[in-house]
Formats: structure tokens, C-alpha cells, sequence
């Protein structure tokens, strides 16, 4: 079973990240959710990397807020694509994660999407993209997600122009 791995740091990600899991859920995506630390568990998250793989996962999706180092971890337990989502847990309203999941070294990537609930979001439908790539279903819903999306930016406009033009 192909399926996308969304990795939380915290319980406290849930909140935002339920965004990305609701957004797969949309497309008829499978995936599985746990929490499991770059700094307080890395060996369970070491292990869940491996065990992730051999069920199926395709992609994995970190959430980790302050240092961030989560996505970096799962960059170095696999070579599937990973896609960190900074989160506002500081003082620093995120900008510490941000910076901690884009700066990877060279040979280590990871996809990097905005603070919070928008990057929990495009993470999703980055993750997407990627299993599209070999799945025509998938692509066929994507591209059908985009027409739907212009065609609200129409409809919201005619109706602005209308209140303009009274």
C-alpha cells in the first residue's frame, strides 16, 4: 500500500497539521500520522523511518517547530523525497524552524513550505504532486483541483466587480 508518512514533533502540531491530514483525505490519499521526536525520541523516529518504508511509504511530511531538526533526521534515515512544515512554537513566531528545515546541507534535501497552516496544506499537495508523477488518477484530480480554484477566483471576482459597479 503506497501511502504518505506525516511526522509531528509534538502533540501539540496536530492542530495545524490536521489541515495537511484533511487535505489528503480530499483526494483520496492514504497516509499514516504519528508523533515522534528528532530530540526526545530519535530512536523511535530512526525506527519508525525504516518501518514506514517498508509498508509502503512514499513520502514523508515533517512537522517540527523551534529547532526543527526533524525533517533533517528523516532526510538522513531515507532517500524517499521529504517535505518540511515549519511551526510557530517560539517566540520567534517560527522563523527559528523555517531557517532550521530549508539550511540542510548539500546531498540532504528537504522540501521546505511556508510557517504553519499554509505549509501543512501545500505540504499535502506537494505530496501529491510527487505520487502523481506515477499515478494518472491522481494527476487527473489534481488538475481538476486547479480548474475548480479558477474558477472560484472568477466567480469572486464577478461578484466584486458587481459591488464595485453599484
Amino acid at each position: 500500500m503506497k501511502f504518505v508518512s506525516i511526522v509531528m514533533g509534538s502533540k501539540s502540531d496536530y492542530e495545524v497539521m490536521k489541515s495537511c491530514s484533511q487535505t489528503l483525505e480530499t483526494f483520496g490519499v492514504k497516509f499514516e500520522m504519528i508523533v515522534s521526536s528528532a530530540h526526545r525520541s530519535p530512536a523511535r523516529t530512526a525506527e519508525y523511518v525504516q518501518s514506514a518504508e517498508n509498508k509502503g511509504a512514499q513520502v514523508f511530511i515533517a512537522a517540527a517547530g523551534m529547532a526543527a531538526h526533524l525533517a533533517g533526521v528523516l532526510s538522513s534515515k531515507t532517500v524517499k523525497p521529504i517535505i518540511g512544515v515549519p511551526m510557530s512554537a517560539s517566540a520567534l513566531g517560527g522563523i527559528d524552524a523555517l531557517l532550521s528545515t530549508v539550511q540542510m546541507p548539500a546531498g540532504m534535501p528537504v522540501a521546505t513550505v511556508a510557517i504553519g497552516k499554509a505549509g501543512a496544506i501545500n505540504s499535502a499537495y506537494l505530496a501529491m504532486q510527487i505520487l502523481a508523477l506515477n499515478d494518472e488518477e491522481l494527476a487527473a484530480k489534481l488538475k481538476e483541483d486547479r480548474v475548480t480554484k479558477a474558477k472560484n477566483v472568477e466567480k469572486d471576482s464577478l461578484e466584486i466587480e458587481t459591488i464595485i459597479a453599484i
